[in-house]
């Protein structure tokens, strides 16, 4: 049963759920840490192929060097936020079941159910903390099939960017029902093709053995370079990406609006963010 409270005049009301904020400290670290994974994974691209930044032993050492700082500003950003144990427990949880959800499907054309519950999370629980969960949820998940190796710091970065774009998009507070897991579908199909994009160009620039025609050519101009990886995309990878992001849409439209309740409830009950006042009590005059 909702949480209801007596309004203006008796009134009573519902509180709406509340996302836990992003502060400006937040979004400067957030901002500082998307620039160098654009730059992490774009490098290759603009390296000449005299300088050795295009050596395909380099790359795997940049990896594994964003690890550090990326759990940094996850930690960073839980601090910031103003996460209580309500909000951290919550977070333990989605980030448990999510990686729970991810051996079900992978390896299996792509079919990985834990997109759909970050779409889902990060609508209901914002951008932070969608980028936070996103981040975590891809560590644990990597802890518990073994994926820990130099691309698991770039899958931390891209699911925490794929959670928080959930949380930033319109009408949080009005759009419902089904035009809003229509809205939810259509981001989590985009959004699954992107993210197999962007982890397409982390390791497309040192795996060596590929045909010329969609092999990484260091120095090469970008152009010539950006057709051969959609090339390398659309041989490699395009029917794994479908496969996500149809699994991703299927289960927003079938049980989306259940769990968007569900997330919603929880979060008007764990009432995020809620400040603390104490009322004085009130005197009553003698006689």
């Amino acid at each position: 049963m909702a949480d209801r409270r007596p309004g203006p005049g008796g009134a009573v009301t519902t509180p709406q759920a509340r996302a836990v904020r992003l502060g400006p400290r937040s979004i400067a670290a957030l901002a500082l840490i998307s620039a160098i994974g654009v730059i992490a994974f774009g490098w290759p691209l603009l390296a000449d192929s005299d300088s050795g930044l295009a050596h395909s032993a380099d790359a795997p050492w940049l990896f594994a060097a964003l690890l550090p700082l990326l759990v940094a500003v996850v930690v960073a950003t839980i601090a910031d936020t103003g996460m209580d144990a309500k909000a951290v427990a919550m977070l333990g949880v989605l980030a448990a079941v999510g990686a729970a959800l991810r051996p079900l499907g992978a390896g299996t054309a792509g079919l990985e159910p834990m997109f759909f519950l970050m779409v889902l999370s990060g609508r209901v629980l914002g951008p932070g903390f969608g980028f936070v969960l996103g981040s975590v949820t891809m560590f644990a998940s990597a802890l518990l099939t073994g994926g820990v190796g130099p691309w698991m710091p770039f899958q931390m970065l891209s699911m925490g960017w794929f959670t928080m774009g959930a949380g930033l998009l319109p009408g949080p507070d009005r759009l419902r029902g089904r035009a809003e897991l229509l809205m939810l579908g259509v981001y989590g199909a985009v959004a699954a093709f992107a993210y197999g994009t962007v982890m397409n160009l982390q390791g497309w620039t040192y795996i060596g053995g590929l045909s010329s025609g969609v092999s990484f050519h260091p120095g090469d101009p970008v152009h010539e370079n950006l057709v051969r990886f959609l090339a390398y995309c659309a041989a490699t990878s395009f029917g794994w990406d479908l496969g996500r992001a149809v699994l991703t849409v299927v289960l927003i439209l079938t049980i989306g609006s259940t769990l968007l309740k569900a997330l919603r409830r929880a979060t008007r009950r764990a009432n995020f963010e809620a400040q603390v006042t104490f009322q004085t009590p009130e005197r009553v005059p003698p006689g």
